[in-house]
């Protein structure tokens, strides 16, 4: 998605003298890349707020959107640390596991208001196995793979606006209609996914062919 490359490489402009003065203090990738999963994980537990008595919280959802945006920022933060020093094992390491983790600490709490769990938490599973796929370019010969349409720049963007539509319809006491448009969203998630999985492996083979 164009709009979301733009925004990455805006924050790369943006954020680079950020990155360089943390550097310079010490801070390293892994440790930026254990902070976004380490707060990620805090905010899924807001969303789904285990512990609470009553009805489903809207401004979780709400905020969703800029926490994602706020993520984003720290994984850029993240990929000009690492240019700025070795690649480490740690690094590669907390920047694979970390994206994962964060990614269903967010994502799996929309379960509390959806009926059709089961596909939920496989569209989300989904979405880890196409960043394995990515991972495993590396495996073949070939090199991590980032191939579209349901990267982690575009499922921020989806599942932000999702957020957005929850919150909204929270609001209005609309749960009928959150339904159907969940469902439906659910549907066009997996798909995307299946269809990244398939584009990164497809993209991993011809590059470690070509490599041969």
């Amino acid at each position: 998605m164009p709009l979301v490359h733009d925004v990455q490489q805006s924050y790369r402009q943006l954020l680079r003298p950020l990155a360089t003065l943390l550097a310079r203090s010490g801070i390293t990738a892994t440790m930026a890349n254990l902070f976004v999963m380490l707060t990620s994980l805090a905010y899924g537990i807001w969303i789904y707020q285990p512990f609470a008595d009553h009805g489903p919280n809207p401004y979780p959802y709400l905020l969703l959107g800029p926490f994602l945006l706020l993520r984003m920022a720290l994984h850029v933060i993240s990929e000009l640390l690492t240019d700025a020093e070795q690649e480490t094992p740690a690094g590669v390491y907390s920047r694979e596991i970390g994206l994962v983790a964060a990614d269903a600490a967010l994502y799996l709490p929309f379960l509390d208001l959806l009926e059709f769990s089961i596909g939920w938490v496989i569209m989300v599973g989904l979405c880890g196995v196409a960043e394995c796929a990515g991972l495993l370019g590396v495996a073949v010969g070939a090199s991590r793979r980032y191939d579209g349409p349901f990267g982690a720049g575009n499922r921020a963007f989806f599942f932000g606006a999702l957020g957005l539509f929850t919150a909204w319809a929270v609001f209005v006491h609309q749960p009928l209609l959150h339904g159907i448009i969940m469902n439906w969203a659910l549907l066009l998630a997996a798909l995307l996914a299946l269809l990244t999985i398939f584009r990164r492996v497809r993209g991993g083979m011809r590059e470690a062919a070509h490599h041969e």
